[in-house]
């Protein structure tokens, strides 16, 4: 597998200076036309009967958020490289949709990734703006995607963890975003330092991770300080700082991904 890496180039300095900032900073959009955001639209599958447990749902999340900027077509030369540069070369944004039944299938033909984790599925698809997002998108809702906490099972050996902010309640579609933004970091800091070899045995797997609630204990422990240089250098952890547009305040750490060592 011969995986598009320079696709993530622009992420290495962006998030470089996004660390910079201070806590509490966020972009200002107030000269932003909303119909020309561009975003990477998550579609996460809740059937009403039968809803997947959402500790599965993330970690398909975190996988197809990061399996669809990785995929051949986003090479220099594909067809999907002119939408994913240009996103990732501007404001990281993404937005969650939930669908069952009919309206799952349908965006199945939008060009993205899917990905199945214990019976959990979430498609991402390629970022668009928001003006040209087709009806079978733009039909589904984004509110309504909230699921019950579960128990998961012991943390498979040799995979990231992506440790959710104990003092931070998020919705389930919000928490899918923010674990997209993680895997995409630790892929981008990984590249950055080298580790080419290990991202494509990461991709190789399929991109498994395990979402885990943090306890404040771990939390602290694992939290990079005003030091995130240091953190990723020794104990490979990246942190996700929430811009604040939704649920959260600006400058948020919601995730802390570590790699394994």
């Amino acid at each position: 597998m011969v995986l598009p890496l320079s696709v993530l180039d622009p992420l290495l300095s962006r998030y470089a200076q996004w660390l910079a900032l201070p806590g509490e900073a966020t972009a200002d959009t107030s000269d932003e036309d909303p119909d020309d955001v561009v975003l990477m639209p998550m579609v996460l599958r809740i059937e009403r009967r039968e809803p997947p447990a959402r500790t599965a749902l993330l970690e398909a999340a975190a996988a197809a958020a990061l399996a669809v900027c990785l995929d051949e077509r986003c090479a220099p030369e594909g067809e999907w490289h002119e939408a994913m540069h240009g996103w990732i070369s501007g404001r990281i944004r993404k937005v969650t949709r939930r669908a069952r039944g009919a309206h799952w299938e349908a965006v199945q033909a939008l060009p993205g990734i899917t990905v199945e984790v214990d019976g959990a599925e979430v498609r991402a698809l390629l970022p668009m703006r928001v003006a040209d997002m087709p009806k079978e998108l733009s039909r589904l809702q984004i509110s309504g995607s909230e699921l019950e906490p579960d128990e998961p099972g012991p943390i498979r050996s040799g995979v990231p963890v992506l440790w959710l902010n104990p003092d931070v309640p998020m919705s389930a579609g919000k928490s899918a975003a923010q674990v997209g933004h993680a895997t995409m970091i630790l892929a981008a800091q990984l590249h950055g330092e080298g580790l080419d070899a290990d991202l494509e045995r990461w991709a190789a797997d399929g991109y498994p991770c395990a979402v885990r609630q943090a306890s404040p204990e771990t939390w602290a422990d694992l939290h990079p300080g005003d030091d995130p240089e240091t953190a990723w250098r020794k104990s490979r952890v990246a942190m996700v700082r929430d811009a604040g547009f939704t649920e959260v305040d600006p400058g948020t750490v919601t995730v802390l991904a570590r790699w394994p060592v």
